[in-house]
């Protein structure tokens, strides 16, 4: 699992790959965290908390990760840091679940270590945006890219 950030315009990306969905996931997540506050400032302070999402698509399921994410750090006063995406499940052709009827639920099950925000220097990030978002399978991994609005 890794993440590279990206120069975008006005705006920064996160680039990231993994072996699997939940650790892509994660790693655009914690790309999201770096692209926050270096991350010699973030130490070990910080409780850990859940994250569940629920969304119609994958695409969609990693958007409203992020965006739970950048909601938190704005109601919590806590960075969100040292990610992990214990679970992605996507629907099957026997799923029952709907979302508004709409169809078939993804959903996904992380956590992460808050960082409370008074004892560090952060940028704020404003939002994820579906602005050249990707999400795809490759040969051996997956790949992400993601932009966020500074």
């Amino acid at each position: 699992m890794e993440y590279e950030l990206c120069d975008h315009t006005a705006d920064i990306a996160v680039a990231a790959t993994g072996d699997s969905l939940e650790s892509t996931f994660a790693a655009v997540a914690n790309g999201l965290a770096a692209a926050s506050c270096d991350e010699d400032e973030i130490g070990r302070a910080g409780e850990r908390f859940s994250v569940s999402v629920v969304a119609e698509n994958r695409e969609a399921l990693l958007f409203d990760y992020l965006d739970e994410l950048i909601y938190r750090r704005d109601v919590r006063g806590e960075l969100p840091v040292d990610h992990r995406v214990d679970a992605i499940d996507e629907p099957d052709e026997t799923s029952t679940g709907r979302n508004d009827d709409s169809g078939a639920v993804w959903q996904l099950e992380a956590s992460a270590r808050g960082v409370p925000l008074a004892g560090i220097s952060a940028r704020e990030i404003k939002a994820v945006t579906y602005s050249e978002m990707r999400l795809e399978r490759t040969d051996d991994d997956w790949e992400a890219y993601v932009v966020f609005d500074v």
